[in-house]
């Protein structure tokens, strides 16, 4: 088995991350090395000891405060970049469970072609909520339209150390780090696997962070989206313009034709007019009637 660096951001979920160890150990044994990431928890902090009970080799790097898991992810990347030179593969995964340890091993068998860099987990199948899963298609289809590229993944990904360190230097890792791989310029592969069930707890993501994190994935594709946006603005307005020229050409067209055709002839009973509408209409019909008895007698 290759050696492994792994990196995971933990934030007030102490139970979860212990069990990921252990597992983590179960599947990987002594090749494994730890890098968590504490990112800033103050009723769960981790120590040590915590990494050291489940019998893998790492080191915890605490936060002084919360900056979110994809910031923690970058710095465990940095700290990969700037000390660790031993493994030959860094897998970056989160701490609860649903990124599974024993899919690791899957990741990595796809790096059989020098032109690979990174191996995505593609999910499959997610044990998600209904919203969760409708909100999840909505942002996939919204990013499409806006980018014109595919995102179907997520953190869990594994990676060459040279990949790693590209990575780590990027600014756009520490607002996502799945835009920033698509943008990178690395080789990406995809292995398409199961999402599992959290090892304890619940889900800290509620909708207002979801939406936040979809929101930075197109920030790192800001000049794309501008683009797409212009575009999309200067076509709207050429068929505006368009619709309306033909309007005002229709109406100016509609009044010339009103004022050209020539008036209907008014019609008329004993060489007079004739109003054909009313009380003045029924008289004149009744004064040619009696004109017509008068003649008659």
């Amino acid at each position: 088995m290759s050696r492994v660096a792994v990196v995971t951001p933990i934030f007030e979920d102490r139970v979860a991350a212990a069990q990921l160890f252990r597992e983590l150990r179960h599947v990987l044994g002594d090749d494994v090395v730890v890098v968590a990431v504490d990112d800033g928890s103050v009723r769960e902090p981790m120590r040590h000891e915590h990494l050291a009970d489940s019998g893998v080799a790492g080191v915890i790097l605490t936060l002084h405060r919360n900056v979110g898991h994809q910031r923690a992810i970058a710095a465990g990347l940095g700290f990969i970049a700037d000390t660790l030179t031993e493994p030959e593969y860094v897998v970056v995964m989160d701490s609860d469970g649903e990124d599974v340890p024993a899919c690791i091993p899957d990741l990595l068998a796809q790096f059989d072609s020098p032109s690979v860099d990174i191996v995505v987990a593609a999910r499959r199948r997610r044990v998600s909520s209904v919203q969760f899963l409708l909100f999840y298609r909505a942002y996939r289809l919204m990013f499409r339209a806006l980018t014109g590229r595919t995102m179907s993944f997520g953190n869990f990904m594994a990676m060459r150390p040279d990949a790693a360190r590209r990575l780590a230097v990027a600014p756009q890792t520490g607002r996502h780090l799945a835009a920033s791989a698509l943008v990178s310029g690395l080789g990406i592969a995809f292995c398409s696997l199961d999402r599992g069930p959290r090892y304890a707890g619940t889900t800290k993501m509620n909708f207002r962070a979801l939406a936040r994190h979809a929101l930075s994935s197109l920030s790192v594709f800001t000049h794309v989206v501008l683009a797409r946006l212009g575009i999309a603005c200067a076509v709207v307005a050429t068929f505006a313009a368009g619709g309306l020229a033909v309007a005002t050409g229709t109406l100016v067209a509609a009044g010339l034709t009103v004022m050209l055709w020539p008036p209907n002839r008014p019609r008329t009973i004993g060489g007079q007019p004739a109003d054909l509408g009313g009380a003045d209409h029924r008289t004149s019909i009744a004064r040619e009637l009696h004109v017509d008895r008068a003649d008659q007698r």
